[in-house]
């Protein structure tokens, strides 16, 4: 694309105004306006927003882009995602419409090392013994071992075995499920291959590693979680929607499990009266999985090198 005027640039939901830092925009050349917005904009505001630009740069899946949205921005011609998939862009739509998406690289270490985060910190009790200390008080729980315990591991893909890896440093013996479990991949690991009924019912920690789609919409449903043993923790640093959450909230409310670790929400940011913020025994955080200085450097970056390719006819990390 040769534009015959200033090519307009959007990064929206960049909520931490870290976007513009973290990347050399001004390679996208003189010919490029790069704007960054911060606050999250949702329908008529949004399309008055995004309307005047030729390409858009999103945040993971903080916005939604399906094909109305996308036939109300007649100028947006190159829609660049930080990730290699992102299930709130309707691809189809933008390739009926001529609008090329691309992706970006990322550290998956960073979603392995906060998983983690949450399962120490669920555990042990950090926030809430942190929270009395700084209030005059002492030890008030009695955490849980991991050394020695099971590790259930829903979806072994790159993020799924390192995480089980990492339990098995700690002296976890490691179940692991998925449709598609590749039995010699977990052979190789040392990782025992089970049913999902299994891994639920025998699992101490069980970790949720599994793409969103729309046939794994709902995949941990009441009756895994009623299967968990009632000491047993569930953590979620995948997607809100793979898991029945009024079934999750019921399961709480009568210390059916032990607690819950998460850090992805359905909608982004949630309403401040979501059931899993009122739940009794749940460590939640805002979507951090990705949110590190080497992480967003790696997304912006490609995003930069995304739209040079994309102005010189060249498009790379095609997704549409």
């Amino acid at each position: 694309m040769t534009p015959a005027r200033t090519c307009r640039v959007a990064v929206i939901d960049d909520y931490q105004s870290v976007a513009h830092s973290v990347a050399d925009w001004s390679r996208t050349g003189s010919d490029c306006a790069v704007s960054f917005f911060h606050e999250r904009r949702t329908g008529k505001a949004l399309v008055r927003q995004l309307a005047p630009f030729d390409i858009v740069v999103a945040m993971r899946e903080r916005t939604v882009f399906d094909d109305e949205l996308m036939r109300q921005l007649p100028n947006l011609r190159l829609l660049v995602t930080t990730g290699m998939a992102n299930s709130a862009i309707d691809i189809s739509a933008a390739a009926r419409r001529g609008i090329v998406v691309s992706g970006t690289r990322g550290l998956l270490s960073a979603t392995v090392e906060m998983t983690w985060a949450l399962i120490l910190g669920l555990v042990r009790n950090v926030s809430s013994e942190q929270n009395h200390l700084r209030n005059g008080g002492w030890q008030t729980t009695v955490g849980a071992d991991l050394h020695g315990r099971i590790l259930g591991v829903v979806g072994l893909g790159t993020i799924g075995t390192a995480v089980a890896r990492v339990g098995q440093a700690f002296g976890m013996d490691v179940l692991a499920w998925s449709q598609n479990l590749d039995a010699g991949h977990t052979e190789a690991l040392g990782i025992t291959p089970v049913s999902k009924e299994r891994l639920f019912m025998e699992s101490d920690v069980v970790t949720l590693h599994y793409r969103l789609s729309k046939q794994s919409v709902g995949l941990i449903g009441r009756e895994s979680i009623e299967s968990m043993k009632p000491t047993a923790y569930l953590v979620n640093t995948a997607r809100e929607q793979l898991v029945d959450t009024k079934a999750l909230c019921d399961a709480l409310e009568r210390d059916a499990i032990a607690g819950a670790a998460l850090d992805v929400f359905a909608d982004e940011p949630p309403d401040a009266g979501h059931p899993l913020l009122k739940a009794p025994n749940v460590l939640a955080t805002p979507h951090l999985g990705y949110v590190t200085c080497g992480n967003l450097g790696f997304f912006y970056s490609d995003a930069v090198k995304d739209i040079i390719a994309f102005l010189a006819g060249t498009p790379i990390r095609r997704l549409a």
